[in-house]
């Protein structure tokens, strides 16, 4: 028996644990000498438990067997599958799932822009800089690629800034031909443009004539909260032990930057301009879409007598949010209300595999959360809304 048994289910959101060395094949040397390797590096301790638990499950029968049983109790470096593409297809196996979207963790940090990108007076080294950004943006499509190349089953997303609309075009075009299934931009404005801007109207154009979504992660927005909020003489730790990771102030934030985002694009008429465009927004919750559906349609009635774009509109804003995009729901959200109240279209499953993030049960959460709504709202949760979302990339026969 399979961890989900006999239902047909996609996983919207899961990821690789990348090793040191998961870019240097797909990078050109040059900037591959340019990667901030300083986090990865401090890690060294962890790569190397983690190819040791790697090799034991390879050759001690005894160790797999142990290691399959704590399938969703192991995470990160730890897990089956973290950075071992053959594992993982073993953990589809065990898990059951239909297909998996497979984001990265931790090598965009090796190639992005610094903090203090604004301050720079010089611009050769802003250049410099965006000349890493979008060559480490495509080698880790490359990598993600080449990690789930051997599985249909794994469906890897791909990563494209916008700052720069010329390249993004042309890191986009290069993801999808090398089999990226989604691409991942960030809820941020596009340096000092819009993101619908219509210098990246071909960007957006060229994801719609590929039949390929987009889609916004936790982390693309940025800082969730100004960290002054945390200055209150009661330090707390996170989840992990720390503090890097998200807190309860944190998590008040989480959907700020996709909420606004996806709202710019539908008041500034994306969707019209572009009907076949679909997005997904991961690993950000989603009780807070049943009040935002009610905000955007405000909003449009409050300023459309004064802002001439929301007057050509062809639809109310909601209505957009229910033709063109979905959310995965952290396990524990009270979904079944989510349905009842927004509509059972919107919402999708998701591990997040092997992060922690994902608990050890949350097919069971979810199921939980679930009680007493129907098998086919349960369907569209399970399968059918991540189908809808990836169009002709999945099937589910």
């Amino acid at each position: 028996m399979t961890y989900v048994g006999d239902r047909t289910i996609l996983d919207a959101d899961s990821h690789v644990m990348e090793l040191a060395g998961f870019l240097d094949d797909f990078i050109d040397p040059d900037q591959g000498k340019r990667l901030r390797r300083r986090g990865m590096d401090a890690l060294a301790p962890v790569f190397v438990d983690a190819v040791a638990k790697v090799e034991a499950r390879r050759s001690d029968p005894g160790v797999l067997a142990a290691a399959e049983t704590r399938l969703m109790v192991d995470k990160g470096w730890s897990a089956m599958g973290g950075f071992d593409p053959e594992e993982r297809s073993r953990v589809l196996d065990l898990l059951g799932v239909a297909g998996q979207l497979v984001f990265a963790t931790f090598a965009t940090s090796m190639f992005s822009l610094p903090r203090n990108i604004g301050r720079y007076s010089d611009p050769v080294e802003l250049q410099r800089d965006l000349d890493l950004l979008y060559e480490g943006s495509s080698a880790q499509n490359r990598a993600m690629a080449s990690f789930c190349s051997g599985d249909s089953r794994l469906m890897p997303v791909g990563f494209v800034p916008l700052l720069d609309p010329a390249r993004a075009i042309a890191c986009a075009e290069e993801a999808v031909d090398v089999g990226c299934a989604a691409i991942m931009v960030p809820s941020t404005a596009a340096g000092e443009r819009s993101p619908t801007h219509p210098d990246l109207d071909e960007f957006w154009s060229l994801l719609e004539r590929t039949d390929t979504p987009f889609v916004l992660h936790v982390g693309g927005g940025g800082r969730l909260l100004d960290p002054a909020f945390h200055h209150n003489d009661m330090p707390v730790t996170d989840h992990l032990g720390g503090g890097e990771n998200v807190r309860s102030k944190d998590y008040l934030a989480i959907h700020h930057s996709p909420e606004l985002f996806l709202g710019v694009l539908i008041l500034d008429g994306l969707f019209d301009r572009h009907p076949g465009l679909r997005g997904g927004c991961i690993e950000q919750g989603a009780g807070w879409v049943v009040s935002w559906l009610q905000h955007l349609d405000y909003a449009h009635r409050a300023f459309r007598r004064t802002e001439e774009p929301l007057r050509r509109l062809e639809a109310k804003p909601s209505e957009y949010v229910r033709r063109h995009l979905k959310f995965t729901p952290f396990s524990g959200e009270p979904v079944g209300w989510m349905m009842e109240q927004a509509g059972s279209e919107l919402f999708m499953f998701s591990t997040d595999y092997p992060h922690p993030e994902g608990g050890r049960d949350p097919l069971a959460k979810f199921e939980e959360s679930l009680a007493g709504v129907g098998e086919s709202e349960k369907a569209c949760f399970y399968a059918k809304n991540m189908a809808e979302l990836l169009g002709s990339r999945v099937s589910l026969h």
